[in-house]
C-alpha cells in the first residue's frame, strides 16, 4: 500500500501484486483494507500514481490501470458499467438500473449502494454517476470532491 497527495486529500492505493485492489480517500466511507491490500509491488503502485497524475494535470490518461476490485457479484457487475462511462461524461443511477435489469425493475437505490462501495475510485469512475435530475448525490469520498471530479474533466454541474 502507498498514499498519495490529490489537490483533494490524501489517497491510499493498494494492490495486489499485479493490480490496483483499492484506490480511496483517507477519511472517506468504506475504506475495507485487509492484510491482503498491503502488498508492496513498486511497479503496479508506481503505475496508478503516474495515471493519478495525469488525471489531476487535468488530462484523460493514455493509459490504463489494471484493477481488480472486489465485492459481491452485484457489485462487479456495477464496476463493469462504471468502467464504460467515458471521460467527461454522466451516468445516472436509473440509467444503470436499466442497463443492469431486463424489466427495468431494479433499484437505482440498490445501484447507487454499490456504487458506495467501489473499492478502486477515480479509476473506476463512480464520481460519473448522478441523479436521475442531473443533481450530485452519494459519493463516498464526499459531494465537494465529487464536484471536483466532475468540474476536473468539462462536467458542467
Amino acid at each position: 500500500m502507498t498514499e498519495y497527495s490529490s489537490p483533494i486529500g490524501r489517497m491510499l492505493i493498494s494492490c495486489d501484486g499485479s493490480s490496483i485492489t483499492g484506490l480511496w480517500f483517507e477519511d472517506q466511507k468504506n475504506v475495507p483494507l485487509t492484510a491482503s491490500d498491503v502488498h508492496e509491488n513498486s511497479e503496479i503502485l508506481s503505475l496508478a500514481i503516474q495515471w493519478l497524475d495525469e488525471y489531476f494535470s487535468g488530462r484523460e490518461p493514455s493509459f490504463r490501470v489494471p484493477v481488480k476490485p472486489s465485492g459481491t457479484a452485484f457489485q462487479m457487475k456495477v464496476c463493469d458499467i462504471l468502467t464504460t462511462i467515458p471521460y467527461g461524461a454522466v451516468m445516472t443511477y436509473k440509467e444503470i438500473a436499466i442497463k443492469l435489469s431486463k424489466d427495468k425493475r431494479m433499484s437505482a437505490q440498490a445501484v447507487g449502494q454499490a456504487v458506495g462501495h467501489n473499492p478502486v475510485s477515480i479509476i473506476i469512475p463512480c464520481h460519473r454517476v448522478i441523479g436521475s435530475d442531473g443533481t450530485l448525490t452519494g459519493y463516498a469520498g464526499g459531494l465537494e470532491r465529487k464536484r471536483y471530479l466532475l468540474e476536473l474533466e468539462g462536467v458542467r454541474i
